[in-house]
């Protein structure tokens, strides 16, 4: 089973760059995106698929967007296996009405799509990172517990350690590199050297203990042709799906965004 997790930053954008082109390439049996920046209703009949780029053949699309300000945030799932049940809320409007969480249930699997809020805008939204950052950890210890087998893809706008971001003591005190969000993210995975445990497995660090790859690269300067960047972007899995993990990939070129996707391949 392969699992893509991308945020596209404008889902009509990373398209007309030829993502879709390229997605279909990939045999990818689910697609998490983020930053979907429409409406579905933007993206043409469900109904009338025939070529439309936003319905790719094979593929079931569904989407959470946001509702308190068009053009912004926004998530979704596609597809090839018809979900049992699609779920779009958590419980808490704030989050949930900026379109940052959809789940799709196929039997006792659960493949999440999340995008956690950036404070790299100021003080506001940073605020808000933390107040989502400590309403969202009860949350994801009840799935640890739950006994489903969970896969959270997408953008958590937090790296890991030193190995996750190029330029680690200059970001110190950035949005995405602050200690406290770093201590938060590593508090809920579990350690990868670890024979056992709790916690929720890092599917990249797992299969590359040293690796340093980058998912996202900011726009200014030189940042993405000299590989200064920060892994952002992940998939985390229940403790249950450790050893189904077989290879993974982030696919820094072609450039659909300022982020890659990244593909997970399980062995279910």
């Amino acid at each position: 089973m392969r699992i893509i997790s991308f945020n596209a930053n404008g889902i009509r954008s990373a398209a007309n760059k030829g993502f879709f082109d390229w997605f279909r390439t990939q045999d990818a049996d689910v697609l998490c995106l983020q930053e979907t920046k429409a409406q579905e209703h933007q993206l043409g009949d469900p109904a009338a698929p025939v070529d439309n780029v936003f319905r790719p053949p094979g593929y079931r699309g569904f989407f959470k967007d946001a509702s308190t300000k068009k053009g912004y945030s926004g998530v979704a799932i596609y597809a090839r296996r018809e979900p049992d049940e699609v779920l779009t809320a958590l419980g808490w409007p704030a989050f949930d009405d900026e379109g940052r969480y959809i789940e799709a249930r196929f039997g006792n699997l659960s493949v999440v799509s999340f995008y956690i809020p950036s404070g790299s805008s100021g003080e506001l939204r940073q605020d808000f990172k933390f107040e989502v950052m400590r309403w969202l950890a009860p949350i994801l210890q009840q799935w640890l517990a739950s006994g489903r087998d969970y896969v959270l893809c997408g953008d958590w706008n937090i790296v890991r350690s030193r190995l996750d971001i190029k330029n680690w003591t200059s970001n110190q005190k950035n949005s995405g590199c602050l200690p406290q969000e770093r201590d938060w993210l590593n508090g809920l995975c579990m350690d990868p050297a670890a024979a056992n445990g709790s916690g929720w497995v890092d599917t990249y660090r797992q299969l590359h203990a040293e690796g340093q790859d980058y998912t996202w690269w900011s726009n200014r300067g030189a940042a993405r042709a000299n590989n200064v960047g920060w892994r952002i972007d992940y998939q985390f899995v229940t403790p249950s799906l450790r050893d189904k993990l077989t290879a993974c990939a982030i696919q820094a070129s072609p450039r659909f965004s300022d982020h890659a996707p990244f593909a997970v391949d399980y062995a279910l």
